[in-house]
């Protein structure tokens, strides 16, 4: 039986504050496509601001998938839900004679996608991660991450101890099914035919780059931005709520820390997560580069278009 062909796919990747949104926008008008978007906190309505949600006029009339499509109370959405949803848009922008462009810096939701994990299927123990939340508050994150070096010190190694939700997964697969997070099989190489282009730079000028960023974020109005989400009922337990730039300005809205210092607590998590995205790109040897800092953009288009078209002539 013939193997039917497989659907191709542009992925335009990086360390958050690199300009991918940018680059991705002016690609897909050069190449009249569309946008998926492969970041986490994107899905969420409402979570606009800090998330670097790219505003309608950012968008210049491309469609973007995968953008407000969540409700930020919901705590369900995670990387299975957003493999079967970007693997729905892929093949129909395919089946129409277009090749879509995946965005963003979420490494597991892309290499996920684009190697085609499949994730446990156990069933959620809403009582023993209930269990767990307890432990945390009683004895610290901590307490709860050296459970899991018990029972899989490799995913254990790989997950930060505040990662707690992820903790708290892995536990939970373990508890269900004495089964491993880590043991996870995926196929062998990409599922698609892709062209997959890392945008890069100097550690100081990404960090330059990602003040300036944060900065702008708390002048737009993050701080109305989550406590609006918090008078909406959002929980600040809510997934959506962990995303960076609204656990901190939360915990200054409730008291917890000063204004000034969750603005720089939102630029230190924001360094450690460019740092988390770099570790996991380097599991990704197809990657290929473009160091931006060297370049100007519209050099950084003509690189990116050449590629492409290297890749799909």
């Amino acid at each position: 039986m013939t193997t039917p062909p497989k659907d191709k796919l542009i992925v335009i990747l990086g360390p958050t504050a690199t300009g991918k949104t940018r680059l991705s926008v002016r690609l897909a008008k050069e190449l009249r496509t569309s946008i998926v978007s492969g970041d986490s906190m994107l899905v969420y309505r409402g979570c606009d601001i800090g998330s670097a949600k790219p505003e309608e006029q950012e968008r210049e009339g491309i469609y973007h998938a995968l953008i407000d499509i969540v409700d930020p109370k919901d705590s369900d959405f995670n990387v299975t839900e957003f493999q079967r949803l970007a693997e729905t848009e892929i093949h129909e922008m395919n089946a129409k004679g277009f090749i879509p462009i995946l965005v963003g810096g979420t490494g597991l939701y892309l290499k996920a996608l684009i190697e085609g994990y499949n994730f446990n299927k156990s069933n959620e123990d809403k009582a023993y991660r209930e269990e767990l939340y307890k432990l945390a508050q009683t004895h610290g994150n901590d307490y709860v991450h050296k459970m899991l070096e018990k029972v899989d010190s490799e995913t254990a190694a790989r997950l930060h101890t505040n990662d707690f939700r992820r903790v708290v997964r892995a536990l939970e697969v373990w508890h269900s099914e004495k089964e491993r997070i880590s043991q996870e099989k995926k196929s062998t190489g990409l599922i698609y035919d892709a062209c997959v282009i890392g945008l890069q730079c100097d550690r100081q000028f990404l960090y330059n780059r990602i003040e300036k960023r944060v900065e702008l974020m708390v002048s737009s109005g993050l701080e109305l931005e989550v406590r609006r989400l918090l008078q909406n009922g959002v929980s600040r337990n809510a997934r959506a709520m962990q995303g960076i730039g609204y656990k901190e300005m939360a915990a200054y809205i409730a008291g917890e820390c000063g204004f000034a210092e969750a603005v720089d607590n939102i630029k230190k998590a924001t360094r450690h997560f460019a740092k988390r995205q770099c570790t996991w790109y380097r599991k990704m040897p197809y990657i290929q580069w473009i160091q931006i800092d060297k370049l100007s953009f519209e050099e950084i288009v003509e690189e990116s278009l050449g590629m492409i078209k290297r890749k799909f002539q």
